[in-house]
């Protein structure tokens, strides 16, 4: 892990455990209402476990925020110009799925974010993690699978998706390369 990576992950640990403290929460409420182990939770605020994405999710989905929302705020950048060179990028370190912040951090509603999927790679998030946002996904380069509740869609290079009311979701890479999308998301009204 390199250095941005690191503090990207003490970022996002330092911001659950704030968000978990604002709350009021011990860490055994939020393991029950997230469905993440009070265990793992423990090590993630102590930067001695990296959470997947599908963690991100249900722990974001927990917080009632989404989870642009969650490590938009772990960055915090306030700026209005954010170059490519400081954009924050996440890496997933159970899949290596990546998640690159587009927008500055300026809370106007508006953010985008470039992810690349590996090839074969599954990423489910439950329904609460879409509770919150409107959100469309435009593939970029190569092939994504968008599971919906029980409808499947076939995404390809320029295809646009816009999601419907919030059930659980996975985006899946059946292709033997990478994918790549852009997610648009804005709060729900």
């Amino acid at each position: 892990m390199d250095l941005r990576e690191e503090q990207a992950a003490a970022a996002i640990a330092e911001r659950i455990r704030l968000e978990r403290e604002d709350r009021g929460w011990s860490l055994s409420e939020l393991a029950e209402r997230s469905g993440v182990s009070k265990a793992m939770i423990s090590k993630i605020e102590r930067c001695e476990a990296s959470p997947t994405a599908t963690v991100l999710g249900r722990l974001s989905g927990a917080f009632g925020l989404p989870l642009s929302r969650l490590l938009a705020l772990a960055e915090q950048a306030g700026e209005r110009l954010v170059r490519a060179a400081q954009q924050v990028v996440w890496t997933d370190p159970e899949t290596g799925y990546t998640r690159r912040a587009i927008s500055p951090a300026t809370g106007n509603g508006l953010e985008l974010l470039e992810v690349t999927l590996p090839a074969g790679v599954r990423i489910p998030y439950p329904a609460s993690a879409f509770a919150f946002q409107r959100q469309q996904i435009w593939v970029t380069v190569g092939e994504l699978e968008f599971i919906e509740g029980e409808t499947v869609h076939h995404l390809t290079a320029g295809d646009c998706l816009e999601l419907g009311p919030p059930q659980p979701c996975v985006f899946f890479n059946p292709a033997e390369a990478e994918a790549r999308y852009i997610i648009a998301l804005t709060r729900r009204i």
